[in-house]
């Protein structure tokens, strides 16, 4: 896909990038790594295979089977995951920097409930940023709350149910660690974005992050909320964001996904009778996003976004509305992220037409990140049309270099 041709008349010309550049997108790549990596993504392409697979993957991972983390850590943990510890990932972050690709460090751990288990968390993310600190190409750390809380703790603070003395002391330890993480983040000269999750909990996740930003977020953009389009309400929730933090006297950090959980949402919602919280087609989350970034670009003096899609046309709306405005493509308020592992005709045409854009880089045991790589797996089957997408760029770069 090659568009935006240079335009001499608009303030910084807007470089052609071709998205179907498929030597670019994988010159990272030795030949041995793309032959794996084209037969990962076409085993990926059986639905059957994935949804028997992914039970039957949890099942084995609970009861740690060794054969299975050998298996798992020499396939898709290899394409998705940057390394089992920060300095696993070391090799990666140096391969990426190396084309001009910036890295978010995600610490994979997930669906936690204990309060030793949050403390390590806390503790792993605090690693992270001082990790994050000593490299120039590390401007993130991503965080996930139901990694510092119990998902039950915050669903009860959503729905306004008043909490017993423990419980009012769990959250005042959630507010602790969510708290030193972002005061070290400060510290460091790194940023932080707080993933999204559930509906039922996000009100109560978004309340968390407010109070972070409102902190933290004076001087520069420490810490980004997380803005799933294609709930309904979420383009109007940016929007008022935005709004709040300028009577507050703050900057917002707007990290714009897509989203996660769709059939889950709405299955709960058709379960206990309340309206759907998603939009009711691709063409209306398409819109909601696109209008998001555009919102975010036009106040990019008072807001920091991170474009977090495999869209090409949401990351060529990006590049075209930067030029209208006059952005620069390495304003530090200008991010472009996709998943390690995904998308890489994205990524590295980007990076090479000069824009600043990421890895979002997770990391962590073999057996904790799991229910990540099952995701993964899931959203690159045939059914979502991912797949057929990422393995016809993955063909065609093989089919060119074995005709060189």
């Amino acid at each position: 896909m090659t568009a935006l041709p240079g335009d001499p008349t608009l303030p910084y010309p807007a470089p052609t990038i071709d998205f179907s550049n498929t030597e670019i997108a994988f010159a990272h790549l030795n030949d041995a790594e793309l032959r794996r990596m084209r037969w990962l993504f076409r085993l990926m392409n059986s639905p059957t295979l994935v949804r028997v697979g992914a039970p039957l993957m949890l099942w084995a991972a609970q009861r740690r089977f060794s054969w299975l983390e050998s298996i798992i850590r020499h396939t898709i943990f290899n394409q998705f995951v940057g390394g089992t510890t920060l300095l696993d990932c070391a090799q990666n972050i140096e391969r990426l920097a190396q084309h001009g690709v910036l890295t978010i460090l995600d610490y994979g751990a997930e669906g936690k409930e204990t309060e030793a288990d949050f403390n390590r968390t806390m503790n792993e993310n605090i690693r992270a940023l001082e990790f994050a600190a000593r490299s120039p190409h590390i401007p993130v750390v991503s965080i996930k709350v139901t990694g510092l809380a119990r998902f039950g703790l915050l669903e009860r603070i959503q729905h306004a149910r008043s909490l017993t003395r423990e419980e009012l002391n769990e959250y005042r330890n959630v507010l602790k660690r969510i708290d030193a993480i972002c005061y070290h983040a400060a510290q460091k000269g790194v940023s932080v974005f707080v993933d999204a999750e559930e509906s039922w909990i996000q009100d109560t996740i978004d309340h968390l992050v407010w109070l972070m930003m409102k902190r933290y977020n004076r001087q520069r953009v420490v810490v980004y909320n997380t803005f799933q389009m294609y709930r309904t309400d979420r383009l109007q929730f940016l929007m008022e964001s935005y709004d709040r933090s300028q009577r507050e006297g703050f900057l917002l950090g707007a990290k714009l996904v897509r989203g996660a959980y769709m059939e889950k949402e709405r299955q709960r919602a058709a379960q206990m009778g309340y309206p759907d919280p998603i939009n009711p087609n691709k063409e209306t989350v398409d819109d909601h996003y696109n209008t998001a970034l555009r919102f975010c670009l036009d106040h990019i003096e008072h807001i920091a976004v991170c474009n977090a899609s495999h869209n090409a046309q949401s990351a060529l709306l990006q590049v075209e509305r930067m030029a209208q405005k006059g952005i620069p493509p390495q304003h530090p308020h200008a991010l472009c992220s996709q998943l390690f592992g995904m998308s890489d005709n994205l990524t590295f045409n980007l990076a090479r037409a000069g824009y600043r854009v990421a890895k979002y880089v997770p990391y962590g045991q073999v057996f904790e990140v799991i229910p990540y790589l099952i995701r993964r797996a899931q959203e690159n089957t045939s059914v979502t049309g991912d797949m057929g997408r990422e393995l016809a760029f993955i063909e065609r770069e093989y089919r060119r270099r074995k005709h060189r």
